[in-house]
């Protein structure tokens, strides 16, 4: 494995940064100030303090990484390494009912950790307006007063599904998407799962769980074999995911959104997410109890 490589992506120091070591591949922009000479100055701060932090988290992560990748339970071990504990602490309320491992909060984790480094460095009164930290689509967010952030939803065929805009004021400060179409493998059938939260790395454990709920059980057109035969270093060990989805009609796409819905529902009034968008086949549906999201930017589009 290489090293840690830094780049920028528009070209020069005034566009976003891009950081990449094995598997973690950020990019991070900066902006928002009451002057260009500000704005410089606070980005090339806030990119050196944001590389300086990353060169050590991937090698702090994998000297841990039998624990991460054992299941959480209250009273198990907690991890030494900062992003570590906070993958615990994201996963840690959805134990007691269900299987998952820290590594389910991994790369909002290692947002998070990377954007609380580069706020780290500066004062709550001479600081970017906006700092958003992107690791594969698991977002940590930074507002302040006047700020806002927006981002659209895509399927993976680059199908549109919506777009939102999370304001300074919203409880928001991560996203996350997850499901069986994604990078990781999913116990559930959802195309796609995205889910505002508090911190990225909360958001990543609850789209994880999102994921898992919008499901069939049983159901003949779901193929599904042992994480462990798909992934030989799969944290779910034996546990069931699913490899594939034969045909479904409308009723039954209905059915396993309405079990993710129902999921959503309870994150969402035990206070550990703001909002969900979940998505399978034609279909998708969002989940919210406040209005962090400006709704004419809230509209959800079927698909074909």
């Amino acid at each position: 494995m290489t090293g840690p490589v830094a780049s920028y992506l528009d070209g020069d120091a005034s566009g976003r940064l891009h950081l990449q070591h094995g598997p973690i591949d950020l990019v991070i922009g900066v902006d928002g100030a009451i002057s260009l000479e500000h704005e410089s100055y606070y980005r090339h701060h806030a990119y050196a303090l944001a590389h300086r932090r990353f060169k050590t988290i991937l090698d702090e992560l994998v000297s841990e990484l039998p624990l991460l990748r054992s299941p959480a339970g209250q009273g198990c071990e907690v991890p030494e390494g900062a992003a570590a504990r906070r993958m615990m602490a994201a996963v840690l309320p959805y134990a007691e009912d269900q299987f998952i491992t820290p590594m389910a909060a991994v790369a909002g984790a290692v947002a998070d950790e990377v954007l609380a480094a580069m706020l780290a460095g500066f004062t709550p009164d001479n600081r970017p307006r906006r700092i958003h930290v992107n690791n594969g689509g698991d977002i940590a967010i930074h507002l302040d007063a006047g700020a806002d952030y927006r981002i659209g939803i895509a399927r993976d065929d680059g199908a549109d599904l919506g777009a939102f805009s999370i304001a300074a004021d919203s409880p928001t400060r991560g996203i996350a998407t997850s499901g069986r179409r994604g990078r990781s493998l999913s116990m559930g059938i959802a195309d796609s799962v995205t889910v505002l939260a508090r911190s990225a790395a909360e958001a990543d454990a609850a789209a994880t769980i999102l994921g898992n709920a919008v499901d069939l059980p049983g159901h003949p057109a779901v193929m599904r074999a042992p994480a462990d035969q798909v992934k030989d270093d799969s944290d779910l060990g034996s546990h069931l995911v699913v490899t594939g989805v034969g045909s479904l009609s409308a009723a039954e796409t209905a059915t396993a959104l309405d079990a993710g819905v129902a999921m959503a529902e309870r994150l969402i009034a035990s206070g550990l997410i703001n909002r969900a968008a979940l998505f399978l086949r034609d279909r998708g549906r969002v989940v919210t109890a406040n209005e962090d999201i400006i709704p004419d930017m809230l509209e959800t589009r079927h698909y074909a």
